[in-house]
């Protein structure tokens, strides 16, 4: 074997695995119905939403619907109706500068579909100090974890977030743990969590009698270890069923649904391709917040990331006639000069991220949601904004058809994409529908 092929970069999905471009399949679906019927692809989408209590194609009944509400304050809060109609009189005006706007919903389901997966184990250490140590399954990442599970412990055992401490992920303390993926990292090693602290807190609440019933933490730990009590506990948890999947018989049922919806603007140089977010307005279920601040940061990180997926982070391959400077089969985008993705330029210039109000989760540690992966598929919105300015642009030329753009939607792609005079001097061949590929 060639050790140095050891050293080579792991290059797979994270954030999703399928699930974004499974419903990117669906939405184009929608808006390719929406242009043949000539009807606004939102009306489409709220036509054929899910209801209440239907039944999703893989079986699972429908709980705690709140996308119908959520594309409904959207489109208020965003005023996206009124944009619209400005978008429609900016585009009439500028022959080559075009706007477009979209909005999207999106669902994702949290749990692993390999039953076996969604269980976590905790360890949580209490010292005479009043000092906490917890030991969980997760791994952080930077997504904010730790952070979270410090104030579950926090919240359940009654003292401060400042004698909480988290021992990194290590199998000699909680053994056999699941994968740090799937959005459901903070519901399984929260809930194990609160568990173990819920056990303690239990045996310190005997102490609290007589005169000792406003004891301080510190003080209560003490009269604790003192009294011989255990300051010690191991939580388990595993998902209530009925969780998991059975592909065969194209079953599954997740825990619950993350759910939000997204209105992009942009503004396209039709002679270019180069583009910018104008506005971009998000609005997420994530039930009752464990860390606003935290998932505000994931939403945007998530969507930034669809951004890249839907529109820059084109894959290519060798082969012997189009990429003959790379072997065949082999990715050729593989690295920051090869692989576009998005940067500090491509952060929208208006951008409001608000989280859904009232939107309890009962299936949940604290009735909050997962947020990690779910917000990212929204990133779509830009690719559907952008191929409505080159829309504009194309009847504004003659071409009122309905027209394919591949994802991602790079400047190429945009630019041959604005069919015109110049599209037909560099491919006379059907330039309408050309397809490019790369700029290598």
């Amino acid at each position: 074997m060639d050790l140095a092929n050891k050293l080579y970069l792991l290059l797979i999905a994270f954030r999703g695995f399928g699930g974004p471009q499974g419903l990117f399949g669906c939405e184009t679906i929608v808006e390719h119905v929406a242009t043949y019927l000539k009807m606004d692809p939102l009306i489409i989408r709220r036509l054929n939403m899910y209801k209440e209590g239907d039944l999703t194609h893989f079986g699972q009944p429908i709980e705690r619907w709140n996308i119908p509400r959520l594309m409904d304050e959207l489109t208020e809060s965003s005023d996206f109706i009124q944009r619209q109609k400005n978008i429609e009189e900016f585009n009439k005006l500028h022959k080559y500068r075009k706007r477009g706007i979209a909005i999207l919903p999106t669902k994702f389901g949290i749990s692993f579909t390999a039953k076996f997966l969604n269980q976590a184990g905790a360890l949580v250490h209490i010292y005479k100090d009043g000092s906490v140590l917890i030991s969980h399954g997760g791994t952080e990442m930077g997504q904010g974890l730790h952070t979270k599970m410090v104030s579950v412990a926090a919240e359940v055992l009654g003292c401060n977030v400042n004698r909480v401490r988290i021992s990194e992920t290590a199998t000699d303390k909680v053994a056999n743990t699941s994968p740090t993926a799937a959005s459901a990292s903070s519901d399984l090693n929260g809930m194990a969590i609160r568990i173990a602290c819920e056990q303690i807190r239990e045996r310190l609440n005997k102490l609290l009698v007589d005169d000792d019933v406003n004891l301080s933490w510190e003080n209560l730990v003490k009269k604790a270890y003192f009294s011989r009590i255990d300051l010690c506990a191991h939580g388990y948890y595993a998902t209530p069923e009925p969780v998991g999947g059975d592909f065969p018989n194209n079953r599954a049922n997740f825990n619950y649904f993350t759910q939000g919806a997204a209105t992009v603007e942009v503004e396209l140089d039709t002679l270019t391709g180069d583009w910018h977010m104008l506005r971009t307005d998000i609005l997420m279920d994530v039930g009752t917040s464990l860390n606003p601040q935290i998932d505000i940061g994931q939403i945007e990180g998530a969507f930034i990331q669809g951004v890249g997926l839907f529109t820059m982070e084109e894959l290519i391959w060798g082969d012997h006639k189009k990429y003959p400077w790379t072997k065949a089969g082999a990715l050729f985008t593989r690295g920051p000069g090869t692989y576009k993705i998005p940067s500090f330029n491509d952060v929208p210039i208006d951008m409001r991220v608000e989280l859904l109000s009232n939107a309890p989760n009962p299936r949940a540690i604290y009735s909050s949601k997962a947020i990690g992966e779910p917000p990212l598929f929204l990133g779509a919105a830009v690719f559907f904004a952008l191929k409505n300015a080159c829309k504009a642009y194309r009847e504004q030329q003659g071409y009122s058809e309905y027209f394919v753009l591949n994802s991602p939607a790079t400047v190429e792609r945009l630019r041959m994409a604005c069919a015109d005079e110049f599209t037909e001097r560099a491919c006379i061949d059907k330039h309408e529908i050309f397809q490019a590929r790369g700029s290598y």
